[in-house]
Formats: structure tokens, C-alpha cells, sequence
């Protein structure tokens, strides 16, 4: 029946004309507006050569693999994907997308090619089999219309040889898809898509979109003027939007909100084509904001992934006035540095900084590192809780295996405990980096294996270690939402709607150091980990100071029992004597009395001669004379000074029961003895072996200056002169 064929035909034209873009879903308002997903004239004539090449490439690895007794249509072995090359942005998209429209109606198009007799094909090698799917499906997209030439780049023979065979088949292709259109009772194509991807694109297609203000290029007051100029007005939320209304974010100072009805419109402004308005999901900016807020002045921050572009531009806008550099790890190839310094500068961002190395290859104390205060963390995740998940892995440049996800509705358990085993890999690593203050994680998951479950693993984990303060959570800045419920929560979580998409945020944030509660000795630490005691040197422990004190009363009250060798100690010059043992106040009278007479000393025997011989009862009750002369052959100094202020105020305040308490059988020493004697270190040369010569400690000339004759010996004032 050559006429009900042609009939079927014919009607199925008919119903393609109105659905043959599938990517191009109509939404109709209240008012009868109709928003379209942006088209070019473009995908009407078919891509270059390269686009399906790459298309048919991505497909063979995200296909639906099916079981060997219902495998009627062979793809080869994909265990190898190859790589797509793309020429630019442009064609990566457009691949992408033709290649998950492949996915969506694979079933659908593999019957078309069974039916129709167009597989097999002797001439088509499995390995082909994808690229014959692939440009099946667009041949009905373009409602079995010839592609247009494309003479700006060279021909592929592969991609010239099917298209040229599914034109010449295109009649039998149109007769078998109005067949299956018949046989499923289906209005439209749309009846083979799969019901969660469909009720995925109504949402998509009715969601707001979310623009943020490059501020480097224009401010909001002239956003705002220009806007009005256009004839839209400003509202309170989004529950007021009309067809030309915009509202400014509830968490973002930076962000406006639009309709879905007038997406194609705006973006067709200068606005937009100057990058003064970019459009991006609202999770980055949650992200940028909150990461934003806890910086100060002079912090560098790090960003752990390329991720979009966009995100690290906004994050150059917020920063530029604090002075803060931006480090973002993982940009591998000389290509796309020099692809994102060309973004970058054309949207006026220049405190960016780009690393070969991924961010798990930096070492925590890297040099370049130093001044980051902030980790942006935004790791590969499901990305299901996304708006657009499409445009979601499109702009994130995420796996391509996400596809397959995005088009069962669900992740397996096998990948998603890859992606959360990767996520607390890296989050771990963050944790190890010590002079960082603050981590902000974010997902567009709707799981909690991806978000809470890793977050509190990797505080359990206890990498940071003692010697610096474990990170506690804290709610991210912009917590005063219109959800009450969510705003207490510690974590931020917005689940997908029709108003918004899906995201989780957390924020680990180091706990604060109390005085009150950290002895002085982790305050020091934690001072220095932070790099505030560079130029301070650290003080002996007071501990230690009191053991040396009490060690050298200890060998001083030892000589009036028993004679005892001292050990060795570090000899003093005079100078240290001088810089480290200032006048006090509490010297007597009599001993500023003392200091004058020893002005005229010229040298130590002059010294030594000028001292009164001691009284027959000294020399009978002081026998430690014979002791001290192994010290002096030794060649110890018993002059060292008092080592700090706090020494020195100590001896002298206790002067006089010093006196009292080691001189006890030297009572008929005279009154001017008694206040002369401090510790009588200072004992006679070899030439007067007997005398004890009663001359305070620190006034006391050591017998190191006899034995070192190239050092001029100072006089006592010299040694107490502040």
C-alpha cells in the first residue's frame, strides 16, 4: 500500500514539524508567553564533520549496555573511549548535546534502524555503529532535510560516507519512526523519552536563572538603570515575577533572578555579550560568597578545582579590593592556561594565578602557599541536584559518565562510593594544610554519602593533628534564608524546586584559642605556626630557670659543709654582664659607697691589695678557701651574672639574708663586710692563697680576665652602668 505508506509519512512530517527540536520544549504562562531553550539556525543544517565525530565518540561511552540476547544493534568494544578533540567551547556543547539526544531515544532510533533494513550494513563497521546512531538522530531532527557544508574545516570520509548513506535511506527511516509512532499510540517523539528525564526538562525549562554582576565592568545601579531603560521592573521575590520582572537574590548582593520566559531574550543584550552579566548556577555563587566572608585582608585563598571559569571570576571580583590572590589548581596543558588568561583578562580579573599541579599533588607547606587563609573545595560530585544538570557537566566540565546518571535519574552505589571516596580524599587533604583557617565544601548532590557523610568523616579522621586547633562547622554566612528550618541547620542545604536548584554547603572553620583554657606554652606555639613570633626570641621555660637557682644555692650552702668541686659553667664577658645586669635600686648606701672606691682600681692585684685582710676569726670560720682553689684551676667563674632582670632583683632584695643565711659563723666580720659580702665568689690569685676577699657577685672581677690578657678587664662601673 504505497499511498497509506506515503499517508504515514506524510503525517509523521506533520507532528515533526512541531517537535523536531527535542531539546527545544515550549512552557506557556498564564499569559500565553512562550520561553524556548536557546537555538541557532545552525543545528537546523546539521554540525561540521568534527561535531559528530566527537558526539558519536561521547556516546559510545554512556550508551545502554544491554544484555548479549537482546543485543541486536553492536557498538564494538568502548573498553578504550577515546578522547574528543574540540575545537572550541561551541563544539563541545553542541557534541555533548547531540550526544546525551543519542542517549535519550536510543532505544527509539535502534528500532528506526532495524525496521527501515538500514542495519546491518556491510559497508559500516561496529565501531561506526555510534556514529550512525548519532547522525540517525539528527537526520530527524533536521525533518530528514540535507546538511549544509561546512567549508571552514577539512571533510571527515567516515562522517561524508554515513550521511551520505542515511540520506539516501531517508525515506525508509521516516516510514519506520511514523511505524513506531503507531504501534506506542505516541502524539509526539517526546513519548520515547524516558519519564524522569522528561519531568527533568519541564523543570528545567520553567526554572529562573540566576545572573551574577561583573563589578569590574559596571556596578548594580547601572545594571538596574540599564534594566529599566528595557522596560523590565524589580520585585520583592521570585513568587512576583511577571513576564518582565527581575528580583535581586536573598543570600547574594551580586545575583539577580529572571523568568524562564525571558532567558533568550536577555541573553541576547550587550549586557551579557560584554561579560558585565554572567549567567550561572546559584550553588557557585553560594559557594563564592560564603568562602568571601572569611577572608581578611591580605589572605590568599585556594581553589581546588578549574572547574567553570565563571566560578573563579566571580571569586576575582569579591576579592580584588582585599588584595588577595587566587590559586587554582589543576590546569594541565600550556592550551587552556593560555585560554583562561585570555578570559580572565577580557573580564578584567588579574589577581589569578594558575598551577600545573592538582590540588592533591600541592604539598601543605609549599611557599606559594603560605598567605592562604581559605580552600574552596568543589569537588566532582553526581551533580543530580543541579538545575540544568546538562549545563551543569557542560560548564564544570565534569565526566561524561554523568550522563548515564543523568539519564537513569539515579547514580549507582558502585559510583557513587568512587565520587565519595575521591571527595574525602581531597577534603582530608585540605584538613592537612596548617595555616589555613577556614574550608568551604561544596556539592550540587542530593545525597548525603557526597555531603554530610563526608564531612563528618574527615573531621573524624584527625589529620590536622595537636599542634595546631581542630576545625569545627559553623553556618555559612548567608544563613538568614526564607526557610527557618534550613537556616538553623548547620549545614546549608536547598533541595531541588521549581524556584531553585540543589546544593549542600558546609563550612569548617579552626575553633578560636582561649587564653584562658590554653597554657602559655600552646599560645606560643599556635603564635608561631601563624608566623606572629618571627622576630621574638623564645625564653627558657621559668621552670627551668628556678632548677638553675635552686641548683646553685644548693652548690653554695654545699661548700660551708663539705668542700666539693663545682662543674664547669659558661663564662660571661663582661659585656653580656653589662647588657644583662642593670643597677638596681635596692643597693644600699654602703654599697654604691663600695662601687666608688673601686673606681680607682686599675687592675685586679691593685684590687686584690686594696681589700682589707680578713680578721683572724674569718679565717678561722670561712675554711672554704681551700675548696674554692679547684674551681680556680679549673678555670670556673663563679661571676657569671644574673642572667635576667628578674635574677638580679631577686639577689638583690635578698641581700641581706643571703649574708645571714651562708655566713652565719662570721660574726665578727664588721658592719661594712656584712653589707659587702653577697656571694663571695671572687677569691684571691695563687700570690695571696688564703684571703677570701668579700666582693659582691656581680661586681666581682672573674679570674678568666687574668688568664685572657688581650681583653681589657672592666671596672665595676662599667659592669653596673644600665
Amino acid at each position: 500500500m504505497p499511498g497509506s505508506k506515503s499517508n504515514l509519512v506524510s503525517s509523521h512530517e506533520d507532528v515533526i514539524n512541531n517537535t523536531s527540536d527535542l531539546s527545544e520544549i515550549k512552557i506557556s504562562d498564564e499569559k500565553g508567553s512562550v520561553a524556548k531553550r536557546t537555538v541557532t539556525v545552525i543545528e537546523k543544517d546539521g554540525y561540521p564533520d568534527s561535531v559528530y565525530m566527537n558526539a558519536a565518540k561521547i556516546f559510545q561511552g554512556i550508551r545502554t549496555e544491554k544484555s548479549k540476547d537482546k543485543m541486536l544493534v553492536r557498538y564494538g568494544d568502548n573498553s578504550e573511549s577515546p578522547v574528543p578533540a574540540f575545537k572550541d567551547e561551541h563544539s563541545r556543547r553542541v557534541s555533548y548535546e547531540l550526544a546525551f539526544s543519542a542517549l535519550k531515544y536510543q532505544d527509539l532510533l535502534e528500532e528506526i534502524l532495524l525496521d527501515s533494513g538500514v542495519y546491518p550494513c556491510q559497508s559500516i563497521p561496529d565501531e561506526l555503529t555510534s556514529l550512525l546512531v548519532v547522525m540517525l538522530y539528527d537526520l530527524q531532527d533536521r525533518k530528514f532535510e540535507a546538511r549544509k557544508i561546512f567549508d571552514e574545516e577539512k571533510p571527515i570520509e567516515e562522517v561524508q560516507e554515513i550521511g551520505d548513506y542515511l540520506y539516501s535511506c531517508r525515506t525508509k527511516a521516516a516510514a519506520a519512526l511514523a511505524r513506531c509512532r503507531i504501534k506506542y499510540d505516541a502524539l509526539s517523539i517526546e513519548h520515547f523519552v524516558p519519564e524522569t528525564i522528561w519531568k527533568q526538562e519541564q523543570r528545567v525549562s520553567a526554572l529562573p536563572f540566576y545572573v551574577w554582576i561583573n563589578t569590574f565592568k559596571i556596578s548594580l545601579e547601572d545594571v538596574i538603570r540599564d534594566l529599566e531603560t528595557k522596560g523590565l521592573t524589580k520585585v520583592e521575590s521570585v513568587s512576583d515575577f511577571d513576564h518582565y520582572t527581575y528580583a535581586m537574590d536573598q543570600h547574594c548582593h551580586d545575583v539577580l533572578v529572571f523568568p524562564s520566559s525571558l532567558k533568550e531574550e536577555l541573553l541576547n543584550l550587550d549586557l551579557f555579550a560584554d561579560c558585565k552579566l554572567l549567567l550561572q548556577d546559584k550553588s557557585r555563587s553560594l559557594a563564592v560568597h560564603s568562602a568571601q566572608a572569611l577572608l581578611n585582608a591580605g589572605d590568599d585563598i585556594i581553589v581546588a578545582h578549574t572547574g567553570s571559569y565563571l566560578t573563579i571570576a566571580h571569586m576575582s571580583v569579591l576579592t580584588n579590593h582585599g588584595m588577595c590572590t587566587i590559586f587554582v589548581c589543576g590546569v594541565k596543558s600550556s592550551a587552556k592556561e593560555e585560554e583562561l588568561r585570555n578570559i580572565f583578562g577580557h573580564m578584567g580579573c588579574e589577581n589569578i594565578q594558575l598551577l600545573h599541579e592538582d590540588f592533591t599533588e600541592l604539598e601543605p607547606t609549599d611557599r606559594r602557599l603560605q598567605k592562604a587563609k581559605v580552600i574552596l573545595l568543589l569537588p566532582q560530585c553526581s551533580g543530580l541536584g543541579a538545575g540544568n544538570p546538562m549545563e551543569f557537566i557542560l560548564s564544570e566540565h565534569r565526566d561524561a559518565g554523568l550522563l548515564r546518571d543523568l539519564f537513569q535519574g539515579f547514580v549507582s552505589e558502585d559510583k557513587l562510593g568512587i565520587l565519595a571516596e575521591r571527595q574525602l580524599n581531597e577534603l582530608i587533604h585540605a584538613l592537612k594544610f596548617n595555616k589555613v583557617q577556614a574550608i568551604v565544601y561544596c556539592t550540587c548532590s542530593v545525597y548525603p554519602q557526597e555531603n554530610e557523610l563526608v564531612v563528618k568523616k574527615a573531621l573524624e579522621s584527625g589529620v590536622e593533628g595537636d599542634k595546631v586547633q581542630p576545625y569545627r562547622l559553623i553556618p555559612p554566612v548567608f544563613s538568614t534564608c526564607s526557610n527557618s528550618e534550613a537556616s538553623t541547620e548547620i549545614f546549608f542545604k536547598m533541595e531541588p524546586s521549581e524556584i531553585s536548584s540543589g546544593c549542600f554547603v558546609a563550612v569548617l572553620e579552626r575553633e578560636k584559642y582561649s587564653s584562658k583554657k590554653v597554657p602559655a606554652k600552646d599560645i606560643l606555639a599556635y603564635a608561631a605556626e601563624k608566623g606572629l613570633l618571627d622576630s621574638i626570641s623564645e625564653e627558657k621555660p621559668k621552670e627551668e630557670k628556678k632548677q638553675k637557682v635552686k641548683r646553685r644555692k644548693r652548690n653554695i650552702t654545699g661548700t660551708d659543709r663539705k668542700p666539693k668541686a663545682a662543674e664547669p659553667l659558661h663564662h660571661q664577658t663582661g659585656a653580656h654582664v653589662k647588657a644583662e645586669v642593670p643597677v638596681s635600686k635596692a643597693v644600699s648606701d654602703t654599697q654604691q659607697k663600695h662601687v666608688a672606691r673601686t673606681k680607682a682600681v686599675s687592675d685586679t692585684e691593685k684590687h686584690v691589695c686594696r681589700t682589707k685582710p680578713v680578721s683572724k676569726t674569718q679565717q678561722k670560720h670561712v675554711p672554704r678557701t681551700k675548696a674554692v682553689s679547684n674551681i680556680q684551676q679549673k678555670n670556673v667563674c663563679r661571676t657569671k651574672a644574673v642572667s635576667d632582670t628578674q635574677k638580679h632583683v631577686c639577689r638583690t632584695k635578698a641581700v641581706s639574708k643571703t649574708q645571714q643565711k651562708h655566713v652565719p659563723r662570721t660574726k665578727a666580720v664588721s658592719d661594712i663586710q656584712q653589707k659587702n659580702v653577697f656571694r663571695t665568689k671572687a677569691v684571691s690569685s695563687t700570690s695571696v692563697p688564703k684571703a677570701v676577699h668579700n666582693i659582691p657577685v656581680s661586681k666581682a672581677v672573674s679570674n678568666t680576665q687574668e688568664r685572657a690578657p688581650n681583653k681589657q678587664p672592666r671596672s665595676a662601673e662599667e659592669i653596673y652602668q644600665p
